[in-house]
């Protein structure tokens, strides 16, 4: 398959990325060197038709040990426009598994450190991937409550970063591909 075009909403990827790009980040403690580090990472992989692996780079960075004050948040905030970008240009072919199933599963499982913050992005990713997926199913063997967007909204405001719950609402509303969809308008997510 011949390389993608990069993600728009991610920075550009040094040439010759490996695995060995994330784990250099060690002593920065998972914090901003190893945020950036995962999406660039996150776009070599996409480059190279590697939709799966990309997605998970791009969990690796919501895990990061963010406080909202590191420079990068300025220019690369939160990737949930990167993940509805790559939703929506999903190259023919490529594997890329179920997205809905793996947020579903890693938000009901995930453990410290930063859980409660790490468990609501990976709500929100899976609210951007039913609306852009919406025929993507559900693991009907994994019973978990699902929540509402307005839920997923408050827990970004007080889990997340600030200002993370407009960002992701925002990325939500313009990922949305029906208004009979399963999310209320952007006005009913206070």
């Amino acid at each position: 398959m011949p390389p993608l075009a990069p993600c728009p909403h991610l920075p550009p990827a040094p040439p010759g990325l490996s695995w060995r790009h994330l784990h250099a980040q060690r002593e920065d403690s998972r914090g901003d060197a190893f945020y950036v580090a995962c999406l660039e990472y996150g776009q070599s992989l996409w480059q190279q038709a590697l939709p799966a692996r990309a997605i998970l780079c791009l969990d690796r960075a919501m895990g990061a040990d963010l406080d909202g004050t590191e420079p990068s948040l300025q220019r690369w905030p939160m990737p949930y426009a990167a993940l509805a970008w790559m939703l929506a240009n999903l190259p023919p072919g490529a594997f890329v598994g179920n997205p809905r199933v793996h947020f579903q599963h890693y938000a009901d499982r995930i453990n410290e450190p930063r859980r409660e913050a790490r468990r609501w992005r990976a709500w929100a990713c899976w609210a951007i991937t039913r609306a852009l997926q919406p025929t993507w199913p559900a693991d009907p063997r994994h019973s978990v409550r699902e929540p509402a967007a307005a839920e997923i909204a408050q827990a970004l405001r007080t889990h997340g970063l600030v200002g993370e719950a407009e960002l992701w609402a925002a990325v939500l509303h313009s990922s949305a591909t029906s208004p009979a969809g399963p999310f209320p308008a952007k006005e009913d997510i206070r």
